[in-house]
């Protein structure tokens, strides 16, 4: 399934609302305060979309309990914000979205970060990466300018991701304090099965998790080894990864704020991780991601703060 920009759902109320009810209930619509299914939809222009349970009483609408709650942007808006950051693979920035939707900055910048909160993998495995006779590469880049790039103002201090990448499979990142070993063990160790493959650069922060693994292979870069004859041991598809993050932030977001970075790198892992889907059935995966969430805008403030 492929959707583009000129389909009604994006610009049509009604078309939308039919659109998401379906993909989250599929035709039975259930209470998300009780998880009754004996409900009814209720009539009359004032209350379009609204549902009343049968047995707790109270009534919902398909944004109940979900990121959408509480929203006053139209329906076939937060479609085609979904859409827009499901198909647009290094992002979307912010006033980019400012412009396309007609809304505030203020309302896309929430609007970005509320879908970004939902940009999970429902029905994906949740345990560790890897497993036997799977390799798992690890890498860490650094994410912020550089002061040679800079005439006058001080850039930024740079962030560190760490991105675990399973070859052929999915990928997780996460914003680490620093590249020594016990950082990188806690996350290697609640990430990847010890039974895996383990492949990295020559960076000794990975060599006493590496013994826990399997095995562990390493490449080294400096010496100008990039990948092996065998093509067995390298870290291009982690260095992919990153390839992709960086242009992001380049040239889509400019800059990342260390409160949020972490929504950033969920943003890029669901892309990367759905790269075999189409456009329209990414953004159903993250229309499913929305429910059982809410985002105030209170707290994401309160991070930055």
């Amino acid at each position: 399934m492929n959707v583009n920009i000129t389909d009604p759902i994006f610009h049509n109320e009604a078309k939308a609302l039919e659109h998401i009810e379906r993909n989250r209930w599929n035709g039975e619509p259930s209470c998300p305060h009780c998880g009754s299914l004996r409900v009814r939809r209720m009539g009359g222009k004032t209350q379009a979309g609204m549902f009343l349970c049968n047995d707790c009483r109270d009534k919902f609408t398909v944004r109940t309990g979900t990121v959408m709650e509480r929203s006053h942007v139209p329906l076939h808006k937060w479609l085609l914000a979904t859409h827009l950051m499901a198909a647009s693979k290094k992002g979307m920035s912010a006033k980019q979205m400012e412009r396309m939707l007609g809304v505030t900055y203020k309302t896309a910048w929430f609007l970005c970060h509320r879908i970004r909160e939902a940009m999970v993998e429902t029905d994906a495995p949740t345990g560790p990466l890897g497993g036997s006779g799977k390799t798992v590469e690890a890498d860490e880049a650094w994410v912020g300018g550089k002061a040679g790039n800079r005439a006058f103002r001080k850039p930024a201090k740079s962030k560190i991701i760490m991105t675990l990448v399973e070859r052929g499979g999915r990928a997780r990142s996460f914003h680490v304090a620093n590249v020594t070993g016990p950082t990188l063990r806690t996350v290697l160790v609640k990430n990847v099965d010890r039974a895996s493959v383990l492949m990295t650069d020559e960076a000794k922060a990975y060599r006493k998790v590496g013994m826990e693994c399997a095995l562990h292979l390493t490449v080294h870069h400096k010496s100008g080894q990039y990948v092996t004859m065998d093509r067995r041991k390298h870290t291009n598809t982690v260095e992919n990864y990153f390839s992709i993050f960086k242009r992001g932030v380049i040239g889509t977001y400019h800059h990342m704020s260390e409160a949020h970075l972490h929504r950033y790198c969920r943003e890029f892992d669901l892309r990367y991780s759905t790269r075999n889907m189409t456009d329209g059935e990414r953004a159903a995966v993250i229309l499913k991601g929305m429910e059982g969430r809410r985002l105030t805008y209170r707290r994401p403030h309160a991070l930055a703060a």
